[in-house]
């Protein structure tokens, strides 16, 4: 058994490892005392998979279906699929004084898809520190609105799972309407944007803003998160007012214009894996759909507790098209050449991730009776780990439900740790021949 383990490479591990979480977790939620009314496996396993890939999709009102054990075991699920699994192993190794290993080193530059093995544990140690500052932090703030409002006990509890669960990318809320009721409210609408942008900026963003200060002295890959995230955001938030300004079931059903410009700003930043709403998503013209399912696949950022393509990705590919048109030699950026390895890696990420999803909703075209768009939307949502719906989960066939836990797996471990795990990569040593094929 032990030899099996050591022959896994860090994909397969990885992979196993988040399994034995997912059905620890289906196992914990299945038991009497975590819920209020008696759920399926299916439901379980769906829920458990939602939190631990920091998805957010269910299939149940978390906040009356499950007690407060079953809500604080899909707590420890989001949090521990939040920051890694293997970012928790190392902070348990480091608490008990043991040596982390070239092996250990591997598996956390893979659960952090980290680019070099290099300064990894120094990554760990500022990824907690970070974190938990933050959410605490963050409960605080959030205290202010739901204290008054609920008492100190429910309102401490509901500012301490909405902070990890924003922070973690995760999307779960304990009201039944998610955070609708609370569009105009100021103090929710920053913190909880605030957590989901943190967190889906990725943690090696995070460090290097620390470290270096200076905007100047970030990497590329830091620049390009932060640049890219404040154009995507203002955008989209501008094509989300404009669209839903006259939608009498969304922005057009607000009398105040401040309601109008934070539902817009908040539903413009969710879709990057966040999974709040404080609209009905199901009620929103075709047209922002659409658009949504963009922002959705290309997600957040690489080393972030969000998922998607990466938002690095998809700007690689979009410089690479640039470059092809301007027949450029090189793809460049702020000086900086993007090497090709690089380019194939985004082509691949972004070619398997199709395929996965096309494949997905063809069989859920066949399998449930929804309409296209929806089914799209809820396939796109579960891969990018975003949690945003259009009401059509809970109604979801036992097979469509478990077509979407394996895409909510697929879209947190990410395609290609998928494909390395199935698959054993070998360098060619042998060079053939080139001949030129007809395309376009």
């Amino acid at each position: 058994m032990n030899n099996a383990i050591v022959r896994l490479n860090p994909s397969q591990l990885l992979l196993l490892v988040f399994l034995f979480f997912i059905i620890l977790g289906t196992i914990f939620l299945k038991l009497p005392f975590a819920t209020t009314t008696q759920v399926t496996w299916t439901d379980a396993l769906f829920t458990a998979t939602s939190s631990m890939t920091v998805t957010g999709l269910a299939v149940v009102d978390t906040g009356t279906v499950y007690t407060l054990f079953g809500q604080l075991v899909i707590l420890a699920l989001i949090q521990i699929g939040g920051l890694g699994i293997m970012s928790f192993a190392v902070l348990i190794f480091m608490l008990l004084g043991k040596r982390i290993g070239f092996r250990e080193r591997l598996l956390v530059q893979q659960s952090l898809n980290h680019t070099s093995i290099g300064g990894i544990i120094k990554l760990v140690k500022s990824l907690f520190i970070y974190s938990f500052t933050i959410e605490l932090i963050a409960m605080c703030f959030l205290a202010i609105t739901w204290v008054p409002e609920f008492g100190w006990g429910r309102g401490m509890y509901l500012s301490f799972f909405h902070s990890i669960s924003a922070f973690n990318n995760a999307g779960l809320s304990l009201f039944p309407d998610n955070l609708m009721g609370y569009v105009g409210d100021p103090i929710i609408n920053i913190v909880i944007s605030s957590l989901f942008i943190i967190g889906g900026i990725g943690f090696t963003v995070l460090a290097d803003i620390w470290y270096k200060r200076k905007f100047k002295k970030l990497s590329l890959h830091s620049k390009l998160m932060i640049v890219g995230t404040v154009v995507i955001n203002a955008f989209a938030m501008l094509v989300i007012f404009v669209m839903e300004f006259h939608n009498p079931h969304t922005l057009g059903a607000m009398s105040e214009m401040s309601d109008k410009l934070w539902a817009a700003y908040f539903q413009a930043t969710s879709p990057r894996t966040a999974g709040f709403n404080t609209i009905d998503i199901g009620n929103m013209h075709e047209a922002t759909i659409t658009f949504m399912l963009l922002l959705m696949f290309v997600g957040a950022g690489s080393g972030s507790t969000g998922g998607g393509i990466k938002l690095t990705t998809f700007l690689v590919i979009v410089l690479s098209v640039i470059s092809f048109l301007k027949q450029k030699q090189q793809i460049t950026i702020a000086n900086r050449a993007i090497k090709e390895t690089i380019i194939f890696r985004s082509l691949a990420i972004s070619m398997i991730s199709f395929l996965f999803i096309f494949l997905a909703v063809f069989i859920l075209n066949i399998t449930e009776p929804e309409p296209f768009l929806k089914l799209l939307f809820e396939t796109v949502s579960a891969f990018g780990t975003v949690g945003l719906s259009m009401g059509i989960t809970a109604d979801l066939s036992n097979i469509g439900k478990i077509i979407i836990v394996f895409i909510m797996f697929l879209g947190k471990i990410g395609p290609l740790t998928f494909a390395f795990s199935l698959a054993k990569p070998r360098q060619e040593k042998i060079r053939y021949p080139s001949e030129d094929i007809m395309t376009g």
